[in-house]
């Protein structure tokens, strides 16, 4: 009876995946959300757009990501905290500025991306040294893991940073391409560009983003014999295929594809 059980709970999924257009990352992202509506520790962001505030100028992030990014990526954490008073000026600006009902999809996208990006520098900085981000909290994945630690506010609201990701920037915007600007601190994510993202220059930043991250020998192989992908493809096919196939995506940005 069990094996049965289990035959149909995995037929079931199979169907509802085939329907529903998602795959098995989609699924867990789902459930987990759930897990966290139950337990309490969602975050509700409904009242920000009942206000209108003025939207943030992101400079003193771009100052500080030229000084402690390299053209490549390369974070240099330790001077991060020597910069530790500006960048809490800044974290604090990003806190007590959430997008208002005024502020443009540009502005809101931008201010989100280097939020994620900003809080993710505080929480290597605020536990270095440190060999990997994941020694932060060895939890489950999306529910104990150190992206869902709740150590920063935005409007007053306890925030995390699997909730701007998933809740917000794949939720709220149709645009796949949040994949390659956002950094988790982690080899598998894309480097941390060295410049605040702007809502003037977004397009091309995300271009810029996009470009580098799958022409990056690191994250893909592309050859003419085989082609080995970032598993971010796969994790977020669903986001991309919105736009176009990962196909078209790789054939824009990738002559040997």
């Amino acid at each position: 009876m069990l094996l049965i059980g289990i035959f149909l709970l995995v037929s079931l999924l199979l169907v509802y995946m085939k329907f529903s257009n998602s795959n098995i990352n989609d699924i867990g992202l789902r459930l987990l959300s759930w897990v966290k509506k139950i337990k309490g520790e969602s975050v509700d962001v409904s009242n920000f757009k009942n206000n209108e505030t003025v939207p943030m100028n992101h400079a003193t992030w771009t100052i500080l990501l030229k000084k402690n990014v390299s053209n490549t990526g390369k974070v240099n954490y330790k001077n991060f905290i020597s910069d530790k008073e500006e960048l809490e000026e800044y974290l604090n600006a990003l806190s007590n500025t959430p997008p208002g009902s005024n502020w443009n999809e540009a502005e809101q996208l931008a201010y989100w991306i280097n939020a994620y990006n900003a809080f993710t520098v505080k929480l290597i900085i605020d536990h270095y040294p440190l060999k990997s981000i994941k020694e932060i909290s060895n939890g489950l994945p999306m529910i104990n893991s150190p992206w869902d630690i709740k150590f920063f506010k935005i409007g007053n609201v306890d925030f995390d940073l699997n909730t701007i990701e998933h809740e917000i920037l794949r939720k709220e915007f149709a645009e796949p391409r949040i994949h390659f600007a956002i950094n988790c601190a982690s080899f598998s994510c894309p480097q941390l560009k060295n410049e605040a993202f702007e809502a003037e220059q977004l397009e091309r930043q995300l271009e810029e983003q996009t470009q580098y991250f799958i022409n990056n020998t690191d994250k893909n192989q592309i050859t003419d014999s085989a082609t080995k992908l970032s598993k971010i493809f796969s994790w977020f096919e669903s986001d991309f295929l919105k736009k176009e196939s990962i196909e078209s995506l790789l054939k824009k940005h990738h002559a040997g594809f």
